[in-house]
């Protein structure tokens, strides 16, 4: 069921990890040391992926490889959206495919790519069509997403003001409309299942049985999506994250651990840093228990996480 697991999502980005109280993004990389070792204790032939880099900066992955991280992950996963928000164009794809590549010594998973239907609805359909021939080869694809985010939904971000109408592209991302009926690009996407797809659930999410439903229907086999480590703490989060994984089974999943909870950052927000990244290790360690291996109804890392 779970393939790998992917460390944080887009570090770089500070809607995703606050690195105004991590400048030289250490504590990411101590984070993201721990983390992998609790893993490879515990399951030493899962693959773990560094957390998709926003719009594929190779600069990061420098900065990574400077503190040795990358000794620490078996892949790194690279972001990007040209015709959206990135300040670079669809067809330099493939060289920075290479550069990444070139720079990390580890193969690209492409763990989040797509184009918004927010000005037309055939910008998305090229898009589609466009990048799927620009990163044919890849390691790994994640399209993102299958569904439009809904529009009562906020969006992932800690500056909507600073992206003005940019902002409204988060919620054009989809296959589908938010009501679930197909967008014309759907007819562009491969049904041999070569293509993964990258779908976040949020808490009880009740498109849920929907996504499983689409997915068989276009012959997925790979899905990315995510635990929360800030929604552990929430009250029946353990049931939800169980019945999440049960209805994913049927695929391969690249599972990203991400999201500060409140009271164990060095601020109370879901972007912060952990004060303690051996914390999330334990998290990493419980979900890798629970998911990957056959364990007991209630694990020493569970009851470890129960009293943090």
């Amino acid at each position: 069921m779970v393939d790998s697991i992917v460390l944080w999502n887009e570090p770089n980005n500070l809607s995703h990890w606050n690195f105004h109280l991590d400048p030289d993004w250490r504590i990411y990389a101590e984070t993201v040391r721990c983390a992998s070792e609790a893993i490879r204790e515990i399951a030493p032939d899962l693959p773990v992926v560094l957390g998709g880099v926003s719009s594929c900066d190779v600069d990061f992955l420098r900065l990574m490889k400077s503190y040795g991280t990358l000794q620490h992950v078996d892949a790194v996963g690279v972001h990007g959206f040209p015709l959206d928000w990135n300040h670079w164009r669809i067809e330099e794809w493939p060289q920075r495919l290479l550069e990444a590549g070139e720079v990390s010594e580890l193969p690209v998973w492409v763990t989040e790519v797509g184009a918004s239907t927010f000005g037309a609805e055939e910008i998305g359909t090229f898009g589609l069509k466009r990048t799927l021939q620009l990163l044919h080869g890849a390691a790994r694809v994640y399209w993102y997403s299958l569904f439009d985010l809904p529009p009562s939904w906020p969006a992932e971000t800690r500056h909507k003001e600073a992206e003005g109408s940019a902002y409204y592209r988060h919620y054009y991302l989809g296959l589908l409309r938010h009501d679930g009926s197909p967008k014309p690009m759907l007819e562009a996407f491969p049904a041999d299942g070569s293509i993964g797809i990258c779908q976040w659930f949020h808490f009880e999410d009740p498109r849920l049985e929907n996504a499983v439903h689409w997915m068989h229907r276009l012959g997925v086999r790979h899905l990315r999506t995510g635990l929360s480590w800030a929604d552990f703490y929430r009250p029946n989060a353990v049931a939800w994250f169980d019945r999440m994984m049960e209805a994913l089974a049927p695929f391969e999943v690249a599972v990203t651990l991400c999201f500060t909870p409140g009271h164990l950052g060095l601020e109370e927000h879901h972007t912060s840093p952990p004060r303690d990244p051996r914390q999330f290790a334990e998290f990493a360690a419980w979900a890798v228990e629970r998911y990957c291996l056959a364990s007991p109804e209630k694990s020493p890392v569970e009851e470890a996480l129960a009293r943090a």
